[in-house]
């Protein structure tokens, strides 16, 4: 048998319907308005397109043709079509190669753990591995239905693509790996000279900063939401990693659990143990962080911003080497902006800085988490505070399995 060879509508159209079929089986078979609002969604969708009805009808037409899909009507005489995909029987698809391939007809070249994230909702792979293994297969079989890319610059893992029709490789490849090496450009200058800088300009504006954080939770009501959950999932003490002037962990010990701080900057942590006394704030660097004095590890570890200087490859290790140590089943909340490359800043509360924010990708971050040894179990994404930068906020609770 040989393959299907799709063109990109056609693409999108069999990934909509393999991806409906699975997650809103109540509403499948599709009709051409929901088939053409799914082939349009501006998330989980590379790129965001805007087919009109003729065109997806005309697609759903060409893989009738083909055979790869079949119309059905909504019901006893009813005169409304529905489409049915009928890819997965003809590939003879396992539940496991069925969703990897839909995510990848419909977000183009992706890494393994990109893939492993992004699948949850059609079939939960038990880790990364689990997925390179059944990528494995798929490329083994004697007509391949996916293979691995070479290794682009600023890249930190080889992606696949499907081989059900062209894909854009060249052009994506080329966007994401320009992305990711803009985010890499923070460590141009090696890891240690960015931190350098980063402390030096904290240090700088301990006093303005601190005064700025301490009050900013009254203007972020979802963060206390999240924040309050934490605290009633933490099942031992907690750590503020990143802890700044200390106002997170004020808030979470106000929730009546014990918490410690930790952060880089001393300035910094001279104001956070002047702003609440009766807590302990020390100086350390993420890499330094330790089991607590009072039990064998952590109920949870808070990361409110705190890697938000971080280049897109430090984070899996980062958040690897700190889940540590967690107990099993323990929390990891996380926060960070979002965005495309890198926000610098020369001046900060009226006082020179070399600051430069790196703003991430959503599914890199999750793909990350996921490739530290972490279960993601919620995630965010929330629009930007009006009295801050307008970058959206992605939240991420996670446990150590």
């Amino acid at each position: 048998m040989s393959l299907p060879v799709l063109t990109a509508e056609e693409q999108r159209v069999l990934g909509c319907l393999l991806e409906k079929q699975k997650t809103v089986p109540a509403s499948y078979p599709l009709s051409l308005n929901s088939l053409r609002l799914a082939c349009n969604q501006t998330s989980s969708r590379d790129p965001v397109v805007d087919y009109s009805e003729r065109t997806v009808q005309d697609v759903g037409r060409s893989l009738k043709d083909k055979g790869l899909v079949r119309l059905v009507w909504a019901g006893a005489g009813s005169r409304v079509i529905k489409y049915h995909q009928t890819l997965d029987e003809l590939l003879e698809l396992g539940d496991d190669e069925r969703a990897l391939l839909t995510v990848l007809l419909l977000r183009g070249a992706q890494a393994p753990g990109e893939l492993k994230t992004r699948t949850e909702r059609l079939h939960p792979f038990a880790d990364r591995t689990a997925a390179e293994a059944c990528l494995a297969d798929m490329a083994d079989r004697d007509e391949p239905l996916v293979r691995e890319l070479p290794l682009q610059r600023g890249q930190q893992d080889r992606r696949w693509v499907h081989l059900l029709g062209p894909v854009p490789v060249a052009s994506a490849d080329v966007s994401a790996s320009e992305s990711a090496a803009d985010r890499e450009a923070v460590l141009a200058e090696g890891a240690q000279a960015r931190d350098a800088k980063v402390i030096a300009s904290y240090d700088a504006v301990a006093a303005a900063y601190s005064e700025e954080l301490l009050d900013e939770l009254i203007h972020k009501p979802f963060e206390i939401w999240l924040l309050e959950r934490v605290a009633t999932l933490a099942d031992g003490p907690v750590m503020d990693l990143g802890c700044g002037p200390g106002h997170i962990a004020a808030f979470l010990a106000d929730q009546g659990i014990e918490v410690h701080g930790l952060d880089a900057s001393s300035a910094i942590i001279e104001q956070a143990r002047a702003n609440f006394t009766d807590l302990d704030f020390q100086v350390g660097r993420f890499h330094q962080l330790l089991r607590p004095r009072t039990a064998p590890a952590w109920g949870a570890i808070v990361a409110w911003y705190a890697f938000v200087y971080l280049a897109p490859s430090e984070l899996a290790p980062t958040l690897r080497q700190a889940a540590a140590t967690l107990r099993p089943g323990g929390v990891f909340a996380l926060a960070l902006k979002l965005g495309d490359g890198i926000d610098h800043s020369d001046e900060l509360f009226g006082v020179p800085v070399d600051l430069d924010l790196v703003l991430h990708d959503r599914d890199q971050v999750l793909a990350a988490v996921a490739e530290a040894g972490l279960v993601v179990d919620e995630w965010y994404v929330r629009s930007p505070v009006p009295t801050e930068a307008q970058f959206e906020r992605l939240y991420v609770l996670a446990h150590r399995p």
